[in-house]
């Protein structure tokens, strides 16, 4: 078995591994199988452990090359399928492992249940705002949070935070508190969901807005080294997480702002002119502005200027860099996106619009 150029993992291999060194692999993971490529790390098949075994009592050797045994795989996802998405599929076709292959035909990790294997890393960290009421939403948010109202059988804070570790993020902090419990309890330390989680937890008569709770994360003493992410957790989106944080640590910013396209239609004729003479008819024209798209990336140092114990909205930040003539960045987010803050978005979200 063999790690290659590209970061493979150790449960991808080549045909010519023998049995031995395949259960092996399956014993450490504990996966049920092993993916085989060829020399270019294209895919070739899968070999199953009960395949082996099978082939073990009829009489083959554990050191005999288990290239004979390959199956094609149920299935294959491309490097962009969200991680909710795979894990559906999973539970639909009743497999274990997936393996994400481009368009090449190559191999550039591995699904499991509980994380990715040779999937990207990286070392920053994701706060999600999961605290607000979502009164808009009332009768739904009376007795569950916001955030955990569920869109296509899943909540919308879950869908998130595997987004977020399908993109390599795997340390992220909540900040709750209406009905906080609640999202501690299905989530715990994030464990089955292959990321280590944390909570920021505002005080229940005080609540610190859309920035405030940045400031918890900065006072008990956790520092983080590198741009941080910081997002709504009232989104349903698969935005390029990586090109965002690349995008931010290349143009030397002090904060970058997603931003996605509201648009909106006149519904009448327009007519112009210079006040006295029409010049020209526009029917029902439309126009579209640039807006927050609830997602941010923030340099470290910019949590020490949160006042603590306020109410403090993430837009007062952004202004305040910009007085101090600190460059703030904005990204073009192309993906999939809808806020979920009254009941059409929901309904749009859930596909019933």
């Amino acid at each position: 078995m063999r790690r290659n150029g590209v970061g493979l993992p150790d449960m991808v291999t080549h045909p010519w591994a023998s049995i031995r060194d395949c259960l092996t692999v399956i014993e450490k993971h504990g996966v049920d199988g092993v993916v085989v490529v060829d020399d270019d790390d294209r895919l070739l098949g899968v070999l199953d452990q009960a395949v082996m075994r099978k082939a073990l009592v009829g009489g083959s050797d554990l050191d005999d090359p288990a290239g004979e045994l390959v199956q094609n795989p149920v299935t294959t996802v491309p490097p962009d399928c969200g991680r909710a998405e795979v894990l559906d599929v999973m539970s639909a076709l009743g497999v274990s492992e997936v393996p994400v292959v481009d368009e090449n035909g190559r191999v550039r990790g591995v699904h499991v249940h509980d994380r990715i294997i040779g999937g990207p890393r990286r070392d920053n960290w994701a706060v999600v705002m999961a605290g607000g009421r979502g009164s808009r939403l009332a009768p739904l948010t009376n007795d569950i949070p916001k955030p955990m109202l569920p869109v296509a059988g899943r909540p919308i804070l879950e869908r998130l935070i595997l987004h977020l570790v399908g993109e390599g993020i795997t340390r992220i902090f909540l900040a709750i508190n209406y009905l906080g419990e609640m999202i501690e309890e299905h989530f715990g330390d994030g464990s089955a969901l292959g990321c280590e989680i944390e909570y920021l937890r505002e005080d229940p008569d005080r609540p610190l807005g859309t920035g405030g709770p940045l400031r918890l994360l900065y006072d008990q003493g956790m520092s983080p080294q590198v741009p941080l992410m910081v997002m709504n957790g009232d989104l349903v989106t698969g935005f390029a997480v990586g090109d965002m944080l690349d995008t931010h640590q290349q143009s030397g910013a002090v904060a970058t702002i997603a931003t996605s396209e509201y648009q909106h239609q006149v519904p009448y004729g327009v007519l112009e002119g210079d006040g006295t003479w029409l010049e020209r008819i526009a029917e029902k024209p439309t126009s579209a502005w640039p807006v927050s798209a609830g997602i941010y990336v923030l340099e470290p140092y910019l949590l020490e200027r949160i006042p603590p114990f306020t109410l403090f909205p993430i837009t007062k930040l952004f202004d305040d860099c910009l007085t101090r003539g600190e460059p703030v960045a904005l990204w073009s987010l192309r993906d999939q996106w809808q806020d979920i803050g009254r009941p059409d978005e929901l309904a749009r979200a859930r596909g019933q619009i």
